[in-house]
């Protein structure tokens, strides 16, 4: 079929596949942080008596959002426990969010059995997973991959490949290197 087709059309087409792999880092750094607004647990640590959180909410500030696939599962709570055992040592006005597509209650759950003192981002329609290409391929959960939001909104960097031993003091020391 696609020998009938003009070259333009096919390349239409290509592109227009590309374009929906939700599987695929659609932001790089420089980038504008997508502006969308999710349900949080333990949202007041940053946000009192809202909703929702998005990013943009907290321009100004350095924001870290590590998503991860699925809260309480190994590798997700050795990196999410990395974060909150530096937490403290992070610039006063940067911020740390973790994120999946985990609901609520299950994310509250995980803050309460690991003490994580950080608002994590229930993505559960996938909205902003989506519109950053992290997706498993599966479309089900998130990748693991960090953001580090500078204070003007944009993308700082972008973290593709993680170990969660040790990535919370790599995104530590690149915040750091931020305030200089």
């Amino acid at each position: 079929m696609l020998r009938f087709l003009s070259p333009a059309v096919v390349v239409g087409l290509c592109l227009s596949a590309a374009a929906a792999d939700d599987t695929q880092l659609e932001v790089k750094a420089g980038d504008k942080f997508p502006d969308v607004p999710l349900p949080a647990a333990q949202i007041d640590k940053v946000k009192k008596g809202a909703e929702a959180l998005s990013v943009a909410d907290l321009k100004g500030k350095v924001v870290v959002v590590f998503f991860y696939p699925k809260a309480l599962t190994k590798g997700c709570t050795v990196e999410s426990c990395g974060f909150r055992d530096v937490a403290a040592d992070f610039p006063a006005d940067a911020v740390v969010l973790g994120a999946s597509a985990d609901d609520k209650p299950l994310q509250q759950k995980f803050i309460a059995e690991h003490k994580l003192p950080f608002p994590l981002l229930c993505d559960t329609e996938l909205k902003l997973a989506k519109e950053l290409g992290v997706l498993t391929p599966n479309g089900k959960m998130t990748r693991r991959v960090t953001f580090v939001v500078g204070r003007d909104g944009k993308v700082a960097k972008v973290y593709e490949k993680v170990d969660p031993a040790g990535h919370p003091k790599e995104v530590l020391a690149f915040v750091k290197g931020l305030q200089k």
